[in-house]
């Protein structure tokens, strides 16, 4: 395991940028992003994390969730497309999905997979699955990241690339210990270094790791601790990757945008009054802010 001391201070480099858009671009060169997620009661997860793909640009949203779901899902946004999976009696992804969002997964860009999933030994099996056979890049967070908590062996065998995005108890789960937070940022290195992933360890200083560079986060507050931020993360850096960002750039980038909309956020609304949906509201004036800051 790698010490602390010794990770690379990486995050001192210029943040990564999307390439200007060309005059004559289409939605087509924005990429597709795919995200499976939902069940019943938690509907507004998985529309978190596609309306923050919207905003964070990417060219098609496409948002797969329990049937039972399809409605309110499909009525809270008219910018994205959904579709309906097969659903257990509990509202929930079944096993039997996997071979619809394999045929999903083959036009996307991006898979996300997690937002409000929930749990069942069923989402397990597809989830560790999809994980192991699926070749499009994928970023999972929330219950995906415990579905593959119940494995740990199948963390070392993706099938290509992965962003995981887990708070300080996801991880716990996902390395099967709890650790002290100085002791975290070398075994999130060492994760990403065995596994050959990005981890995205979310909290105060989020750090971001492929396992050779490391970058910690400077923005962000206290007012971000709220339901359903880490939905608007993961539909920002699914909209990043598939602008053409490579996973840790985009993992980084919108780690820097998701907190920097907070900040912007908390200025107007106050800390503790911010909801999830204010990161997305604020989005498009951190995207202006965080390109005047870039250096030219």
């Amino acid at each position: 395991m790698k010490s602390s001391s010794s990770i690379d201070p990486s995050y001192e480099e210029p943040l990564p940028r999307l390439a200007p858009r060309r005059p004559d671009a289409h939605k087509g060169d924005f990429g597709l992003a795919l995200i499976v997620g939902g069940s019943r009661g938690m509907t507004g997860a998985v529309t978190l994390a596609g309306v923050a793909a919207l905003r964070g640009g990417a060219g098609l949203v496409r948002l797969a969730v329990p049937d039972v779901c399809l409605p309110i899902v499909a009525g809270h946004e008219p910018s994205y497309m959904t579709v309906a999976l097969p659903g257990d009696a509990a509202g929930r992804i079944c096993a039997a999905a996997y071979d619809e969002i394999v045929a999903l997964a083959e036009p996307a860009t991006v898979v996300a997979c997690g937002p409000g999933l929930g749990r069942s030994s069923e989402l397990e099996q597809l989830v560790q699955r999809l994980y192991r056979q699926l070749a499009k890049p994928m970023v999972i967070d929330a219950d995906g990241l415990n579905a593959l908590a119940a494995d740990r062996d199948v963390l070392a065998r993706p099938g290509g690339p992965r962003v995981l995005t887990p708070h300080p108890g996801e991880f716990a789960r996902l390395i099967g210990q709890k650790l002290e937070a100085s002791q975290r940022q070398a075994a999130a290195v060492e994760l990403a270094a065995r596994c050959g992933i990005v981890v995205v360890l979310k909290g105060h200083r989020t750090l971001i790791t492929d396992g050779h560079r490391q970058a910690i986060n400077n923005t962000g507050n206290p007012g971000m601790a709220t339901g359903g931020t880490g939905d608007v993360l993961t539909g920002l850096i699914t909209a990043l990757w598939c602008q053409g960002l490579q996973p840790f750039d985009a993992a980084r980038l919108g780690v820097y945008l998701h907190g920097l909309a907070g900040d912007l956020a908390a200025e107007e609304l106050g800390q503790v009054s911010l909801i999830a949906s204010d990161l997305i509201r604020f989005l498009p004036k951190a995207f202006m802010e965080s390109d005047q800051r870039a250096p030219a």
